[in-house]
């Protein structure tokens, strides 16, 4: 009986221990997964926290749980359909399904407070791809590294905040990714080689880097392209979880760059700022500006862009209407040769804004746009857009989601480029796996009805993607 008792206040206070601990704060997935914290899942039994992923979350390496490893990654698969491809070039093919698929998987090892080791391993593939270009560098890139660094901490204990000093293989996503993007809608996205230093303390965020391209080779490794010089400093502001302001100065160095008939080594500067939140609970914004300065060559460079979208949530149907307005511009050149005018989009997701067909860059372009998003459906959103496209200036060219010249700048007194609709349908199955269906159409405009083929482009899609 005194055994009995002399063990029972210990079990107590050992159960009233376990119980005052906070409940797992399971984090979101994040396209960069670097960005994830599962620290919290350190002394907890992982088979009782409600997914069997946690296991391979949180593995201690050492008795006193100071080193430790977790692992995850995702499976893409997309089936995608295209007729007039290409706006209908003769004598090319221009309809084909076929699927893509990605797979990544990476390990990130802590050792201490301190010291971190991050990396990410990738297979990008996809069946024939029987349409101009065959399967491109967008497409196919098998096996590669992703994403590969250290990364060494060092707290600020004046300000409870933290620098991050990062060397190695990386991938960037700033902002709406409007100009920075690991360009996620690609199979084989995007990375680059260098260091980063990363500072956090409160509502700011800080990240300067100074790194090297690394271009996709498909069926070799993806080496570092020392032509290419990325650089620059990104800093975020934000007010609560809604409210705050990007500002950024980035640069790019390019040995060889051609724009509307200037060519020669690129070295343009892009200094610009976002402000995004909401007005109340009902409407939201987001508007970027971006100035651009430099030479190619010894010709200056003198270009911008704008973009700005509106959202309001109808208040009968608050949780689930919201219509949106928006506009994009980025400037063009005036005349060929001589100083340039021409925005360089420089590493864009623009999928996500100019259109999902991807015809339209963020280069010589106004582009004005409507829709609305409904959630029907817990976990389910149905998504509507419209596009208006003009070129900014007649003496460009039109340009392509990847900054390539579409039609030649000075063959067409027209501006009008076409209309384009697109429809997606989302379905969030669990918390790791969705379904993605949608629809986009290309209207030809007069620019391109009278500069070379231009036939419509029907573009449908399914995608599945499984994250762990």
């Amino acid at each position: 009986m005194t055994l009995v008792l002399a063990v029972t206040p210990a079990v107590a206070q050992t159960a009233q221990g376990a119980q005052a601990r906070p409940e797992f704060r399971r984090p979101a997935y994040h396209f960069l997964r670097q960005n994830e914290n599962w620290s919290d899942l350190a002394g907890r039994p992982t088979d009782q926290t409600g997914d069997p992923w946690d296991r391979i979350k949180h593995i201690p390496l050492a008795a006193d749980g100071e080193v430790w490893i977790g692992f995850g990654g995702h499976v893409q698969l997309r089936l995608e359909n295209w007729n007039g491809f290409g706006f209908a070039a003769p004598a090319t093919k221009d309809d084909d399904t076929f699927l893509l698929w990605r797979a990544t998987a990476h390990g990130d090892l802590h050792v201490g407070k301190h010291v971190r080791a991050f990396v990410e391993g990738k297979i990008a593939e996809s069946t024939d791809r029987d349409l101009p270009g065959g399967t491109r560098t967008l497409d196919v890139d098998s096996p590669d590294l992703q994403q590969a660094f250290v990364d060494i901490d060092a707290p600020l204990l004046s300000s409870g905040g933290r620098l991050t000093l990062r060397t190695g293989r990386q991938s960037f996503l700033f902002g709406k990714q409007r100009l920075i993007s690991p360009l996620p809608w690609a199979n084989t996205l995007r990375t680059w080689d260098g260091l980063s230093a990363i500072l956090e303390a409160g509502s700011v965020n800080v990240h300067a880097f100074a790194t090297h391209f690394a271009p996709v080779r498909k069926r070799t490794f993806n080496e570092t392209d020392y032509g290419t010089d990325f650089f620059g400093v990104y800093a975020t502001h934000k007010y609560d979880a809604r409210c705050g302001y990007d500002l950024y100065l980035l640069g790019l160095r390019r040995d060889m760059a051609t724009f509307n008939g200037t060519s020669g080594a690129e070295k343009r500067y892009t200094a610009g700022g976002r402000l995004f939140g909401g007005c109340g609970k009902l409407f939201d914004y987001d508007f970027e500006a971006a100035w651009q300065f430099g030479e190619v060559g010894a010709a200056d460079i003198n270009a911008h862009m704008i973009a700005l979208e509106l959202g309001c949530k109808v208040p009968a149907l608050a949780d689930s209407l919201r219509v949106f307005v928006g506009f994009d511009y980025a400037s063009g050149d005036d005349s060929p040769g001589g100083d340039v005018q021409t925005f360089n989009q420089l590493f864009p997701l623009g999928h996500a804004f100019l259109g999902f067909i991807d015809t339209i860059g963020r280069q010589n372009i106004v582009d004005t746009s409507g829709g609305f998003s409904f959630v029907p459906f817990d976990n389910t959103k149905l998504r509507a857009a419209y596009h208006a496209f003009w070129v900014a200036d007649r003496s460009d060219a039109l340009y392509d989601a990847g900054g390539r010249a579409l039609r030649a700048g000075g063959t067409s007194s027209e501006a009008f480029v076409g209309d384009e609709i697109d429809v997606t349908f989302d379905i969030r199955l669990d918390r790791h796996a969705s379904l993605l269906l949608g629809y986009s159409h290309f209207f030809a405009g007069d620019l391109l009805q009278r500069t070379g083929a231009s036939g419509d482009v029907d573009f449908s899609y399914l995608q599945f993607i499984y994250t762990f």
